[in-house]
């Protein structure tokens, strides 16, 4: 049930806020007017954070806040606070660790009761309105939270200054010591919690971690220790042949609630899809593996079909919902199954997929049609070739052809809502993923895709003075960019350049990352706030370096900086990416394996890189055949420049040092320097290869 009359959240751009619209709550968007009610009528306030594609935010809507007597509880009680997380990473960044302090925990729909001066006292994830056995639910609760805050005033003001306190910046430890100390300590903690019989780390439910299986694939790139890459390469097949792999569709779901990567919760989101064929596709350079490349393939090839809107940059994410159950769009009866499929073909899809009568998955909150099942590979292609005693290559094509019929029979159903908006950093991952798979797998429209997604957040997302917005949609961008959107697209930036030589976006890079030295460095204790330093001031002002489920802006930041000093020779993004160094090592006595994205960042300090220049002609034969041969040995530690015969101004300017190279006899020619020592150049790809070859002393 919702209300007659729209609250106002009605006027607001983002799809979660307007999903609440119409609730019976008297729902404030954040700002001023919201919090002077509070002040003016001594009410605390109640924020609820969430996001369009959160399927237990739906479940707490339909159950809570769509529930006339749970809203006018709320409304009689407090002022009440609706925030999109994805608009705004700056609150959600704060309250979430307000909730990890208070309770332990976190997560999403994120519920805080807080006083009118911002600062928490409570803190809840999804809340029932009725009890539960083990939970108080909002009848119940908000009684006593108003209670708490009539009758014991003083000790609510103390707890809540108290926490506000302990969410300012500090340090957090007796640091890290050296490089190598961290990187020991993380591989050691990464192996301790490896879960050796279904990959990944922990316990249910298991979340894809992209960055940390990057950390161990360039650990064991850098140690030649065989652990690492087996536990990073055990985790990339658990999850792709897992239920948490659209086996239909591609793309992954949001995470897997079992430990076996087996029932997903079914939101598909962009930062995923990104981070994930950024790690497929290095473990492809890494393995030469087929399945690695088919994997990174189809992810980028969802995107494309799915999420990329009209403009060229790419939606938020995809409902878990569909014609409301969770994961309605994904899930088969066998009879449906039988409507699709016959004969070998439904054999083998049957088989390989574990489809069984009653169902193979059990929804982990409101129920859904009987016997539901999630596709996952239950049987191997040889298996099946000896259980049904036909040839390996007969089971491919069929479950080929089976898996094409379902697919388009799945195209009839409704299909999960999708979240329209643009975001800038998660576009910035997404513009890295493309760039790289072009190189990789020599794909042009791949760096077609990154080039116009590129191209729209630049002329649209980015103010007259530089600096970025966040968020785009319904021809409207605003929100102030935090450190994320510019990390993460001088990053997407760079790989685009090194895809393309296209210069415009090596000058771009560097631009926005002149704005993040500018506006979001703290000179004074070192690393990166979350914030501009004229931003909105809430009650703390962030610095986070612990990577969540995309890497913080502190880790891709120095691996941002160490890059584009290689490429430009620029002293002071050498020196701010020491400063940052020494800040991390030197403060944060924490976990490094809760910072994977900065131990990968730490590894490219180390000194053991490359740096190529090519001078020739970007579409000559010759010049190709040079980069070919960077692109057979590429490692994540090169830096490539192509500077073009007849000169390149913009280059110039850019990075002075190329100033002096030439091409030698006509020839397309490469200038290589390896841990600070430069070799003569060479025109011969052969002779580049051998150089490449050489071990390092």
């Amino acid at each position: 049930m919702t209300g007659e009359i729209p609250n106002r959240l009605i006027g607001e751009k983002s799809p979660y806020l307007l999903q609440h619209a119409l609730n019976p709550v008297d729902w404030y968007p954040w700002g001023d007017e919201a919090f002077e009610r509070a002040r003016d009528e001594d009410r605390p306030v109640f924020l609820s954070i969430g996001y369009s594609t959160c399927h237990w935010c739906h479940v707490m809507a339909r159950e809570s806040f769509e529930n006339p007597r749970v809203a006018a509880l709320m409304n009689e009680s407090f002022v009440n606070i609706k925030v999109d997380r994805e608009e705004r990473p700056d609150i959600d960044l704060v309250y979430m660790e307000a909730a990890f302090r208070l309770t332990g925990s976190g997560g999403w729909p994120l519920t805080i009761v807080m006083t009118p001066e911002k600062k928490p006292f409570f803190a809840a994830t999804y809340i029932p309105p009725g009890g539960k056995p083990g939970q108080t639910g909002l009848f119940d609760l908000i009684p006593r939270i108003l209670h708490v805050w009539r009758e014991r005033r003083d000790e609510v003001l103390a707890a809540a200054e108290g926490m506000a306190a302990l969410l300012r910046p500090g340090p957090s430890g007796p640091g890290l010591g050296s490089r190598e100390e961290a990187f020991e300590r993380a591989f050691g903690e990464l192996r301790y919690r490896f879960d050796r019989e279904h990959g990944g780390f922990g316990r249910a439910p298991k979340f894809p971690s992209p960055h940390t299986l990057l950390f161990l694939l360039r650990y064991y790139r850098r140690t030649c220790k065989a652990e690492a890459r087996s536990m990073a390469e055990q985790t990339l097949r658990a999850m792709r042949y897992g239920g948490i792999y659209d086996h239909l569709g591609s793309g992954f779901h949001r995470y897997s609630t079992d430990a076996g990567w087996r029932v997903p919760h079914f939101e598909k989101m962009l930062y995923d899809q990104a981070l994930l064929a950024l790690a497929y596709t290095e473990a492809f350079q890494l393995t030469g593996d087929p399945l690695y490349r088919e994997t990174a393939e189809g992810v980028l090839g969802y995107l494309l079909r799915d999420l990329r809107g009209e403009e060229g940059a790419f939606l938020a994410a995809e409902d878990a919902e569909s014609g409301g159950v969770e994961g309605g769009f994904y899930l088969w009866t066998e009879t449906d199954v039988q409507a699709v499929l016959s004969g070998r073909e439904r054999e083998s899809f049957i088989r390989h997929f574990g489809i069984h009568p009653g169902g193979n998955y059990e929804p982990t909150g409101e129920p859904s049609f009987p016997g539901p099942n999630v596709l996952f590979r239950a049987s191997s292609e040889e298996d099946m070739a000896r259980e049904m005693d036909i040839p390996v290559a007969e089971v491919r094509g069929l479950l080929r052809s089976a898996i094409g019929k379902m697919r388009h029979a799945r195209e009839r159903r409704p299909r999960p809502a999708r979240d329209g908006k643009i975001l800038t950093d998660w576009n910035g991952l997404a513009i890295a993923a493309f760039a790289l798979a072009a190189r990789v797998f020599r794909r042009g429209e791949y760096l077609d895709a990154a080039g116009a997604a590129a191209d729209f957040i630049l002329a649209t997302l980015v103010k007259p003075d530089g600096r970025l917005l966040h968020r785009y949609r319904d021809g409207e961008a605003a929100i102030d960019g935090n450190a994320d959107d510019h990390v993460f697209l001088a990053w997407g930036l760079t790989e685009l350049y090194r895809a393309g030589f296209e210069v415009r976006y090596l000058d771009r890079a560097m631009a926005v990352t002149d704005t993040l030295l500018a506006h979001f460095r703290d000179r004074k204790e070192g690393g990166f706030f979350f914030t501009p330093d004229d931003g909105e001031a809430l009650i703390a002002r962030m610095k986070p370096v612990q990577d969540g489920a995309i890497p913080s802006a502190n880790s891709l930041a120095l691996a941002l900086l160490l890059r584009l000093s290689a490429l430009t020779g620029r002293g002071d993004y050498s020196d701010a990416a020491r400063e940052l160094e020494a800040w991390f090592l030197g403060e944060h006595g924490g976990s490094p394996a809760a910072s994977t994205a900065m131990m990968i960042s730490l590894e490219m300090a180390t000194g053991l890189s490359t740096e190529v220049v090519i001078v020739g002609d970007a579409g000559g034969g010759d010049t190709r055949a040079l980069l070919s041969v960077l692109d057979t040995r590429d490692a994540p530690g090169m830096t490539v420049l192509l500077r073009r015969v007849d000169g390149d101004p913009v280059l110039d300017d850019l990075a002075p040092f190329t100033r002096e190279f030439a091409a030698k006899g006509g020839k397309a020619t490469a200038y290589v320097c390896r841990d600070h020592a430069c070799r003569l150049p060479v025109t011969d790809p052969e002779a580049l290869s051998e150089i490449l070859d050489t071990p390092r002393e």
